[in-house]
């Protein structure tokens, strides 16, 4: 069966082939042309910088690369950096840490109060609550699609 099908396949690959080979050739129209033409023009007025990186000269292509790797070093030292100055921190640094605690509770406590009127809440409730957030939201968006296509597309019979 599937012997059956990759004939046929490649049967009408031939045929399309051989039909698509038939037609005449066409010349692209001239506006096409002059288009591809400017837009082959500007790339090539652009400075090396603006290109490609593959296009860059060999050395302007190493000295990026060695900035690179320079950057990623300094970002490698920086956490360091930073995972030294906080564990000194620790020991000095006592009243931000309990500050940062005492924060981290009242968070943790907002979220056990959020989770049990939650939970006290109807499983429908919830449900009819999305659904009515969806069908605004949509509405929402509809709506400016519509302001937007009349104000900055104008009105579809003035086309």
């Amino acid at each position: 069966m599937h012997e059956r099908r990759d004939a046929r396949d490649r049967l009408e690959e031939r045929l399309l082939d051989r039909t698509l080979r038939a037609l005449p050739l066409r010349d692209a129209p001239p506006t096409l042309e002059s288009r591809v033409r400017n837009a082959l023009a500007r790339r090539a007025a652009l400075p090396w910088w603006r290109r490609r990186i593959a296009l860059w000269p060999a050395p302007a292509q190493v000295i990026f690369f060695l900035a690179c790797g320079a950057a990623m070093r300094l970002a490698f030292l920086a956490g360091h950096w930073a995972a030294t100055a906080l564990a000194a921190l620790s020991g000095a640094g006592a009243p931000l840490i309990a500050r940062v605690l005492g924060v981290a509770a009242s968070v943790r406590a907002f979220g056990e109060l959020a989770a049990s009127i939650a939970h006290s809440v109807p499983p429908s409730w919830l449900s009819a609550a999305l659904a009515s957030i969806a069908v605004l939201y949509f509405l929402i968006f509809g709506l400016t699609a519509v302001v937007y296509r009349t104000l900055y597309l104008g009105s579809p019979n003035q086309h």
